[in-house]
């Protein structure tokens, strides 16, 4: 088998800690898989850029599989990545980039909320799903397949947890936000609140959801607000992307993302819709999915492939398709 590099492409934070969990999420994963190569960059905040990241992953590799540590396919995925994957193809004509899909809904990401949903209404003092609203509170995006990939979640959140109230909710770049849907919740006369953190990982952006929650305590002294944890080193993200690498070494269809998405990236080209990087410059904010309020936050051996101990579903396409009952 061809020297595979695994390239784990983190999005980068202000906040250092964040993106340390993401180095030490790889350190774990070697660990667990001695037999693999397994690097690390960050698409911005980082001096671990993609550039400097793609160019480490090639040395010594014959392929390359670059594996988006994402939740949703937005301006990043779609057009950062791809357009430093088409500079790295340049200057390494001999190694075999491959790019598989972002993490997106997934029927194991909804087990990681349902939990996290079950662990918090065991906190409140009357753990009644009809008196409790959910809200899914995660990254907004410009990219409205990025935002209905997040309805997809709430909706799952709903069905399979008992509440009839799970509304979504957005940090940025998008509507609704937290203190609206919380609003509106009171009105329909909830009297508690669990807001389920949709990030994978710490950052500035999931401390200023803790500032929030915080105010909203203040702001509704009667009413019992909650809210989880990020992600982080949940045993069904790392079961996800093994499936990535799985089905990608294997040739399984759709296991990547055919031309990098050039259809979406000549769209968005034609459009002025172009994504941006920070590799080795500076920081330019061009058409991109951050927030302008000041509080932003992108929040060799052989590879083998044994298959991974547990099947997750929909581990090739963009989003994943869950399973009939």
């Amino acid at each position: 088998m061809n020297q595979t590099t695994l390239l784990l492409v983190g999005h980068g934070s202000r906040e250092p800690s964040g993106n340390q969990e993401i180095e030490d999420f790889a350190q774990a994963w070697r660990a667990q898989r001695p037999q693999w190569r397994i690097e690390v960059c960050f698409i911005e905040f980082s001096a671990t850029t993609l550039e400097r990241g793609l160019d480490a992953a090639a040395q010594g590799a014959q392929r390359v599989l670059v594996l988006p540590l994402i939740l949703n396919a937005a301006g990043h995925a779609k057009m950062d990545i791809p357009q430093a994957l088409e500079a790295a193809r340049a200057r390494h004509g001999a190694v075999r980039f491959q790019y598989v899909p972002p993490l997106s809904a997934c029927d194991p990401l909804l087990a990681v909320m349902l939990r996290r949903l079950q662990t918090a209404m065991q906190a409140l003092d009357m753990p009644d799903p009809h008196t409790t609203g959910v809200v899914l509170l995660g990254r907004g995006s410009s990219d409205r397949q990025a935002n209905g990939e997040m309805a997809k979640m709430a909706r799952w959140v709903q069905e399979e947890s008992g509440h009839p109230l799970v509304d979504l909710a957005f940090t940025g770049i998008t509507h609704p936000r937290l203190e609206g849907v919380v609003q509106r919740q009171v009105r329909l006369g909830v009297t508690q609140v669990v807001v389920l953190v949709y990030y994978l990982f710490d950052g500035t952006l999931v401390q200023r959801i803790e500032r929030q929650v915080q105010h909203l305590r203040t702001q509704y002294p009667t009413l019992r607000v909650v809210s989880t944890r990020y992600f982080g080193f949940e045993p069904e993200v790392l079961a996800v992307l093994e499936q990535r690498v799985f089905d990608a070494l294997h040739g399984h269809a759709q296991a990547l993302i055919a031309c990098d998405g050039c259809s979406y990236r000549a769209f968005a080209q034609a459009n002025g819709l172009g994504g941006h990087t920070h590799d080795d410059h500076d920081h330019p904010h061009g058409g991109h999915d951050h927030e302008h309020d000041h509080h932003h936050d992108h929040d060799h051996e052989h590879l083998h492939t044994p298959a991974p101990k547990r099947c997750v579903h929909a581990h090739t396409a963009a989003a994943c398709t869950r399973q009939p009952a």
